[in-house]
């Protein structure tokens, strides 16, 4: 840093202090991404998957609490499946390449709120990549047919 930038850099930040020091408090203080987290809310109702795990479920995360069996599970899957700038929710791309397995009956249709934005996804069992999108949130969905439980 030049000369004289430091004490210019101490004369401005001080400035700004005496101009406002409330205000200055309050923007340090607040949490980053707070907001975003606090409507971390799912509704999950699911169907045919088999008998105990029928029904619909409520999930609020962080910490995770409601009706769903696991919540802090469910939480925790919907996390590990979260990428910045993706839907965690969205269908398979409509071009992908699936196996032309039948996993099952089941469906499953969650809504709600996850990281600031709205969630409304159904999810089935139908071929390999219905089954692997599916398994890849368990447990927030049941463990059915080929899902290991985490």
């Amino acid at each position: 840093m030049p000369p004289g930038a430091r004490a210019a850099q101490r004369r401005f930040a001080a400035g700004a202090a005496a101009v406002n020091p409330p205000a200055l408090a309050t923007l340090s203080a607040a949490p980053p991404a707070a907001s975003a987290q606090e409507g971390d809310r799912l509704t999950v109702t699911v169907r045919d998957a088999g008998e105990g795990l029928d029904g619909t479920y409520e999930v609020t995360c962080r910490p995770g609490r409601g009706s769903h069996p696991d919540p802090e599970g469910a939480c925790a899957a919907v996390e590990r499946n979260t990428r910045w700038g993706q839907d965690t929710f969205a269908p398979p791309q409509r071009d992908a390449i699936c196996t032309m397995q039948y996993g099952g009956p089941a469906t499953a249709h969650v809504t709600g709120t996850w990281a600031g934005r709205p969630v409304d996804a159904t999810y089935d069992r139908r071929n390999g990549c219905a089954i692997d999108r599916w398994d890849a949130l368990v447990p927030l969905l049941p463990a059915v047919g080929s899902a290991t439980p985490s």
